[in-house]
């Protein structure tokens, strides 16, 4: 009883990160594993958590979601057939050699964010074209199968590196990347559940009462992160990136 209480607060913490930066996951993982639930379990049963939280920040950020460009909902293809490539994967394998890379990989999409003003302003004076234009977003689709393989077989840290993807378009305020990075991890999330399912890797019971925790924090964190200023929003996410690596690696050795 004492661990449904803990778990049902931890999904608040893990709808909240996710609504504001990503890396919800990153907190909810160890705990998850530390009251007993296998690894692989663990990071199955992460999909059922974030999935209601981030539909509930979505909703939060539906002013700066309609600002989004229809053409982005293209981008929405390679994340499903990543996910699903990852997820079906995962069926078969333990996910803990995988894990190991987890810290490396966030603090790649980490550096990626913090630095993108800069790669961006030279990035943009080479691409001026609207044909290098669509080029861009074409190859930004590509390397979005990867990134959402990982996310559909691991899932921890897929928001950071989605936001330092989203980060190279043409979706400048930060808010609005927020938004399109929400509506992704809900595709994400649903297409890992359908693949996995059929499997005993969902704990079903604890994933449900952490979703709804992950609601109530979705919400009211995208409600939150929408006061704060473009450039304080970018800080606060470099700041929990670069904690949440140290976090994780420090989990990983102990």
């Amino acid at each position: 009883m004492e661990s449904d209480v803990v778990l049902f607060f931890v999904g608040i913490i893990v709808g909240a990160m996710n609504a504001i930066a990503g890396g919800g996951m990153l907190v909810g993982l160890p705990v998850m594993i530390a009251l007993g639930m296998p690894p692989i379990s663990a990071s199955a049963t992460g999909v059922l958590v974030t999935s209601p939280g981030q539909i509930a920040s979505a909703i939060g950020y539906r002013s700066f979601l309609r600002r989004v460009p229809l053409r982005y909902a293209w981008l929405l293809v390679p994340v499903v057939v990543g996910s699903a490539m990852g997820s079906l994967v995962l069926r078969n394998t333990e996910p803990e050699h995988f894990a190991e890379l987890v810290p490396i990989l966030v603090l790649f999409g980490v550096a990626l964010f913090a630095f993108q003003p800069l790669m961006h302003f030279h990035l943009k004076k080479d691409l001026r074209s609207s044909a290098k234009s669509r080029l861009r977003f074409l190859l930004l689709g590509i390397a979005l199968l990867p990134v959402s393989f990982y996310g559909g077989y691991f899932g921890a840290g897929f928001g950071f590196l989605m936001l330092a993807f989203l980060s190279f378009t043409n979706l400048h305020h930060t808010h609005t990347m927020n938004a399109m990075k929400n509506i992704s991890a809900v595709f994400l999330a649903v297409t890992t559940m359908i693949c996995l399912t059929g499997t005993d890797l969902i704990d079903w019971r604890l994933g449900a009462l952490m979703a709804v925790g992950s609601v109530i924090g979705g919400y009211g964190g995208a409600r939150f992160a929408q006061r704060i200023s473009g450039h304080w929003l970018r800080a606060a996410i470099i700041v929990i990136g670069v904690a949440a690596v140290a976090y994780l690696a420090y989990c990983l050795e102990a």
